[in-house]
């Protein structure tokens, strides 16, 4: 099944979701179908290696030896030390769904004309750059600073949920 993972891992996200969108139909369900389904590789391959990680650790192994049900490890020691790397992994990918929902509207994928989207008023906003510039420049902005504001919220979070941590840069 991870071989599988592996596989689709291998395509960029962007391809792999304007490939489901063109499969789909244009609107918000498939834009959140595509997401979803994209995101899910990436939070496969954290919880699997997460759960590799502890299966090994001490406490796993004594409950195990001490005969106590595989259901029993998994919900008591198992999901809850996996819960941080999965908030953490959620909370920094909503910038990049936003940006490529954004993407999507602005190149005709995304949802349709009734709903607004950045991307499709940013779209709207690039015919019209020379004479009103603010039109692409406050949707820009929009996403910018609400990208900026989840990266920072999820880098917070990070910190506070596992506090002795690396931060890689």
């Amino acid at each position: 099944m991870m071989s599988f993972v592996d596989i689709l891992y291998g395509i960029p996200l962007l391809l792999y979701v304007i490939l489901l969108m063109v499969v789909l139909s244009p609107g918000l369900t498939s834009i959140f179908i595509a997401l979803g389904i994209a995101y899910w590789l990436t939070m496969a391959r954290i919880v699997r290696s997460r759960i590799v990680t502890l299966k090994n650790e001490e406490y796993v192994l004594a409950a195990r030896s001490m005969g106590v049900p595989a259901s029993r490890i998994l919900f008591r020691h198992m999901l809850p030390n996996c819960v941080g790397p999965i908030i953490i992994t959620m909370t920094l990918a909503i910038p990049e769904a936003i940006f490529t929902e954004a993407f999507l509207s602005f190149i005709g994928l995304g949802v349709s004309a009734p709903m607004a989207s950045w991307g499709g008023l940013a779209a709207e906003g690039i015919n019209s750059i020379r004479s009103y510039p603010f039109q692409l420049v406050a949707p820009a902005l929009a996403i910018a600073i609400t990208m900026l504001g989840f990266t920072f919220f999820g880098d917070g979070l990070r910190n506070a949920l596992d506090p002795k941590g690396e931060v890689k840069r």
